[in-house]
């Protein structure tokens, strides 16, 4: 086994795509090696490496088939993992306690739903229902991607999973969409959580990524490359401080409205719909939907092209083209979609108050919109370099120290250092 030290000076190309000239990042994976060969052991191993990401534009389209704009960020998952022999995965993240998964049973477990082993076992049911090769290991992990920050903490989680049996048991030749598809579906069928593909896809992804949902067990996705660093700008997101506690009706009710108004038409989702076809029906639409799900209905077509126009315009590097359209995102989701806070609490409008606050520090340049979800939690915001410092200040004096995170966009999503 080659001593760490030397391995990071054999890699540092690919160290130095992943996380410049970081030599924290360096240090991070040398004290995760030690304290995996503490756990497991002197034995060869991987070092592996899933982004988080962040949703850049199409707020609530991916679950009626519509299209998202995401992109991998500069906060993520290592594990140090190495293969075992006797049909068994242990997984220790740090600070937590370890986690064995016995793959002599990989149904989901009747009282496992919500837990790490529930994620693990699934996606290992996920591999072996595509008939992909399954495998035991050992593995410590260390994340940057802190659980509840909005940055699909759970998603990298899958991911990693699925990079560290792709690796160890099938040559590394599963594409990043199956494993995500795979992630997804250990989130939803052993885990309990019905939610969509975007996360994963980000997280695995690498760079920018532009996806059409139209057809959901083929999702189309393009991998858009841009240094947002070199435009001067960095990604920033600043949690308010507010609770996601008791916000599941508000989330649910989202889908639910877009759905209701394409059965309406006699459709399942809003994607088999027009806009035409919604603006032609308003006043039939009032009264069998209501008002709020034809905003959030005209919100979703119009977002579908807000995603299209986004990445036409980094595709060609034209920053302020951008910067536009996230802007007008933003916009829609606050007048529109309405989910800048909910109206079981309105006294309570974090997200509100935090983009009036950075729009007081960022216009004209830079722009700011609802983070994710919505109703409460994170906003995002593209800061020009000569006001970051500015912007760092004034949202932490409102919102609490730390309460900033800078992000950069990486160009790698799901790899294999070495």
């Amino acid at each position: 086994m080659k001593n760490i030290d030397l391995l990071i000076k054999e890699n540092e190309n690919a160290l130095t795509s992943l996380y410049g000239a970081d030599e924290a990042a360096r240090a991070r994976i040398k004290k995760a090696v030690e304290s995996f060969t503490s756990l497991y052991g002197e034995q060869d191993y991987s070092v592996f490496s899933v982004s988080g990401r962040s949703e850049i534009s199409g707020n609530h389209t991916d679950h009626n088939r519509g299209e998202v704009l995401a992109a991998s960020i500069s906060l993520d998952i290592i594990a140090v993992a190495a293969p075992t022999d006797d049909g068994k995965i242990y997984v220790t993240s740090e600070g937590f306690s370890e986690h064995e998964v016995d793959l002599g049973d990989i149904d989901p477990q009747a009282g496992e739903e919500g837990t790490s082993a529930a994620l693990i076992r699934g996606v290992c049911d996920g591999f072996a229902k595509r008939n992909r090769s399954i495998g035991g290991f050992c593995a410590y992990m260390t994340s940057s991607v802190l659980g509840g920050s909005g940055l699909s903490s759970s998603a990298a989680f899958e991911d990693m999973i699925g990079n560290i049996e792709n690796h160890l048991y099938n040559d590394g030749e599963i594409d990043y969409i199956e494993i995500s598809q795979i992630s997804q579906y250990a989130e939803n069928v052993h885990f309990g959580k019905p939610c969509g593909l975007m996360d994963q896809i980000a997280c695995a992804a690498g760079g920018f990524v532009h996806i059409d949902f139209a057809d959901p067990q083929n999702p189309v996705c393009e991998k858009i490359a841009l240094d947002l660093g070199a435009h001067g700008y960095s990604l920033c997101v600043v949690n308010t401080g507010g609770s996601h506690a008791d916000l599941t009706d508000d989330y649910a009710a989202v889908p639910a409205e877009m759905k209701k108004v394409a059965s309406f038409f006699g459709k399942e989702v809003l994607r088999e719909c027009t806009k035409a076809d919604v603006l032609a029906n308003v006043p039939d639409l009032r009264e069998f939907a209501g008002d709020r799900a034809v905003l959030r209905a005209i919100h979703f077509f119009d977002e579908n092209e807000r995603v299209k126009a986004a990445s036409a315009h980094l595709a060609k590097d034209d920053i302020a083209g951008f910067l536009s359209i996230i802007k007008a995102s933003g916009e829609s989701s606050a007048m529109l979609l309405q989910n800048y806070f909910t109206p079981k609490a309105p006294a309570e409008q974090g997200i509100t108050l935090a983009c009036a606050v950075a729009n007081s520090v960022l216009a004209p340049e830079g722009v700011c919109r609802v983070h994710g979800g919505g109703f409460a939690g994170t906003i995002q915001a593209f800061v020009p370099a000569e006001k970051l410092e500015a912007f760092k200040s004034v949202m932490e004096a409102a919102f609490g120290k730390g309460a900033v995170t800078v992000l950069a966009v990486r160009p790698i999503g799901m790899t294999k250092i070495f």
